[in-house]
């Protein structure tokens, strides 16, 4: 099968290849401009648009969905076609476009169309971008390289929120125009990657038609996907920790400042526990960081002091930065240099496709059983997928 011919890697002393430096400060601005939008959008749709809680479910439901079923084709899609470029740059140029029209919306529907067209760019770019990471990296620094992209993620994450609170407070109500701000980091994400990124496509034509199946992987491929997606069933939205702390008694005024610092021990974590999975193993990270959001969980619903739910929320920024450059590093390792695309595109798909009722199973246990229950659950499933984790098996070191 025609596979891309990867760019030149560094040695760990050379520091992180052009591309992961260009990948993740693409991942930075689109962040920033994401999150600047993301969380004033419930109020957007309930407050300008007169629209409803059901039609926010509908709306971000329907969009993850979009989102998973494309990881999962876009991946495969990539490696048929030998490239990744064209994807990654299709899968950001569409959210940057596409944000600032917010500004133009008086209708639900308008939102929905325009969430969409958002979770088809993430959709599009998040496996071959895995991908393409990979291929760009030697062995001994990719997990410091999906580290340093997921830092930058989520210091993203962190700024955005901080610009348009910043905004709003200087001009109350103006929703529409922080939209159309979104358009100046959007473009510049599209430039960045236009004129920054570089792949060796493969030469010559494909070898084989796309086929989204599992068989080129063996069985402890498989397995790792059925433990990632028990994980994430018990993994509710983190909408839900917020409203837990703010149960335990922290003011709303200073959600945004948790939420904050949240992404910013995400970020960091990341940031230089990436570079530790590269020195030991990534399983070591994963099995911890598993094992510490179960602690984690049963904390939260444990809690009963405000200061409680910012340990908890600081404990869990570091599970993050324990496990996902573990999670994306153990996929090469598993399935060796073929149909990386492929293979991506499976792990995503396998995180999505559970996300979708893991919330919906936490809300109603939330609901009707309480907030120990609901995180108990999430702790329960954590410890299953984590004795799944046990059974996976790495290839030999090619």
């Amino acid at each position: 099968m025609s596979q891309t011919a990867p760019p030149p890697v560094s040695s760990p002393r050379l520091g992180l290849p052009p591309n992961i430096k260009v990948l993740g400060l693409a991942s930075l601005l689109n962040d920033i401009a994401s999150e600047m939008i993301f969380p004033l959008l419930p109020a957007f749709l309930l407050n300008d648009l007169l629209g409803s809680r059901f039609q926010l479910g509908v709306i971000e439901g329907v969009a993850d969905s979009v989102a998973s079923f494309l990881k999962l084709w876009s991946g495969g899609r990539s490696d048929q076609a030998g490239r990744r470029k064209g994807f990654v740059v299709f899968g950001y140029s569409l959210p940057a476009l596409g944000r600032p029209l917010l500004a133009l919306v008086v209708a639900p529907w308008q939102l929905f169309v325009l969430r969409i067209a958002d979770r088809v760019g993430k959709g599009v770019r998040a496996s071959p971008r895995d991908a393409l990471i990979a291929e760009s990296t030697g062995s001994s620094i990719r997990g410091r390289a999906f580290g340093f992209h997921r830092a930058m993620d989520h210091l993203g994450a962190a700024i955005g929120p901080l610009l348009a609170a910043g905004f709003l407070y200087f001009w109350p109500g103006q929703l529409r125009t922080v939209f159309l701000i979104t358009l100046v980091p959007g473009l510049l994400v599209v430039g960045l990657l236009i004129f920054g990124l570089r792949e060796t496509p493969a030469q010559g034509p494909p070898k084989e038609r796309l086929r989204l199946t599992l068989a080129p992987f063996d069985r402890n491929f498989r397995r790792y996907l059925l433990a990632l997606a028990v994980f994430t069933l018990g993994n509710s939205s983190d909408a839900f920790l917020l409203v837990r702390a703010g149960e335990l008694g922290v003011p709303t005024v200073m959600l945004p400042l948790l939420w904050c610092a949240f992404h910013v021990v995400k970020s960091l974590g990341n940031l230089f526990l990436g570079r530790a999975v590269d020195r030991f193993a990534p399983r070591v990270f994963l099995n911890l960081g598993w094992l510490v959001h179960a602690g984690i969980y049963l904390a939260f619903g444990v809690a009963t002091a405000a200061w409680q739910a910012w340990a908890c929320f600081l404990g869990h920024g570091l599970f993050y930065g324990l496990t996902e450059p573990s999670e994306k590093t153990l996929v090469v390792s598993l399935v060796g240099a073929e149909r990386k695309g492929l293979a991506y595109g499976w792990y995503n798909f396998a995180i999505g496709i559970a996300t979708l009722p893991a919330s919906l199973i936490f809300g109603a246990i939330y609901q009707g059983f309480g907030a120990l229950a609901a995180f108990a659950w999430g702790a329960g499933l954590a410890l299953v997928a984590f004795a799944l984790l046990m059974t996976v098996r790495e290839a030999p070191a090619r």
